[in-house]
């Protein structure tokens, strides 16, 4: 059997390279009853999360633990995959007031590959090695890989390289694990410490992971990311306090959020995010604890960074 005949082979494993028995006729229904399927199949979708939610929480406290000392999480991926690990991770930032180092991504084909398929590029194990090698991957980063397919061999040199480096590793699969533990795949499973794996059956069109597959993997990415900034102080009940103010939207948000917390009205909220120097967390404290901006920093501070925390703090 030459290589190509064993990647076929391969391939016949994997329910996101099936037919959906569902859409065989898809070419002959009405716009409704496409829209319908359609619709009816991605109901599927957050059952089939909810069943890895035990593996998604292993996720999130590898990743709280690799933030917490230091490292980064860093998302690989080929195609749609690929573009949903960088979407995530541009997202971050604003969202959170982290780092751009923090989270990133890494497409197959680099960042031409974002804009435009370079769908060659996923089938080079050694590119997705080097691409580990080239941000020094080290014992402190979690790699997780993304991979509708399991075997993209672009996520498995990257896998393979960050396992060896020491680092946490991670796929983000639709397939079923038993594909995953199959003997066809156990050179992939070695080097994975963490396996999701939501299974979303065939999809409408097949083999177009565009859709189940690309939802699937980005409400799980949602999930990582948000449940492990929450958990390292990035939120205030269910607010985000630790936003760039980077557009005229945010500024006025951060206004809002300010105002919700503590209370006062819209000036006061505006004074207090100019004292601060544009930081929501010190902000609030400052409001709510009637303090300087230097002791509210050093009460955010002596928190960790949680602001409820740091305004219990200034009880004692």
């Amino acid at each position: 059997m030459n290589k190509s005949q064993k990647l076929f082979s391969s391939l016949l494993h994997l329910k996101t390279e099936s037919r959906n028995t569902k859409s065989k006729n898809l070419d002959l229904m009405s716009v409704e009853n496409i829209l319908d399927l359609i619709n009816k199949e991605d109901s599927r979708i957050t059952k089939s999360i909810k069943k890895e939610k035990s593996k998604i929480k292993k996720v999130v406290s590898v990743v709280v633990n690799s933030f917490l000392t230091g490292g980064r999480l860093i998302y690989v991926g080929a195609g749609t995959s690929g573009r949903l690990g960088i979407l995530d991770a541009a997202e971050c930032p604003p969202t959170f007031g982290v780092s751009s180092k923090m989270v990133l991504g890494l497409i197959a084909g680099g960042k031409k590959a974002v804009f435009k398929s370079q769908e060659g590029a996923e089938d080079n194990v050694k590119l997705g090695s080097l691409n580990i090698k080239k941000i020094n991957v080290n014992n402190k980063d979690v790699v997780c890989g993304i991979a509708a397919s399991l075997r993209t061999p672009f996520v498995f040199g990257a896998l393979k390289e960050a396992k060896i480096r020491g680092a946490k590793t991670v796929l983000i699969t639709t397939n079923p694990r038993k594909v995953l533990n199959s003997p066809t795949y156990s050179y992939l499973k070695k080097f994975v410490d963490i396996s999701v794996c939501a299974e979303v059956g065939p999809e409408v069109l097949m083999g177009s992971t565009r859709m189940k597959s690309g939802t699937a993997q980005k409400l799980i990415l949602n999930m990582i990311t948000t449940t492990s900034f929450v958990r390292i102080g990035k939120t205030y009940e269910n607010m985000m306090v630790d936003l760039q103010l980077t557009n005229n939207k945010l500024r006025e948000r951060a206004k809002k959020i300010i105002m919700l917390i503590t209370g006062v009205g819209y000036k006061d909220a505006e004074k207090f995010l100019s004292i601060s120097g544009g930081h929501v967390k010190t902000a609030i404290i400052m409001i709510k604890t009637k303090t300087s901006k230097s002791s509210a920093q050093k009460l955010l501070q002596q928190a960790g960074g949680f602001v409820r925390s740091a305004i219990k703090l200034s009880e004692k």
